[in-house]
């Protein structure tokens, strides 16, 4: 997979996870992948101070771009 299709995949993935965030209130936005295994991410709106946050990002982002992006091997996210 070219670094291009890996960016395509990653945006699909957030795509599709993106209205559920959207329902409460948050966002997500893609920052950078690093090394084609490293997916850099910030949370917004109201997902930035949500105490379940991290459990989202494991369990939700972070299933979801590996659905898309089998390599990738973690995913993090950039506190404004």
């Amino acid at each position: 997979m070219t670094t291009e299709e890996l960016r395509l995949n990653v945006e699909k993935a957030l795509d599709e996870i993106r209205p559920f965030l959207q329902s409460d209130g948050g966002d997500i936005a893609l920052l950078s992948i690093e090394n084609d295994n490293l997916v850099r991410v910030q949370l917004e709106g109201a997902c930035v101070g949500c105490s379940v946050n991290q459990m989202t990002l494991k369990s939700g982002v972070e299933m979801t771009i590996k659905k898309y992006a089998p390599q990738i091997e973690h995913v993090i996210n950039v506190e404004a």
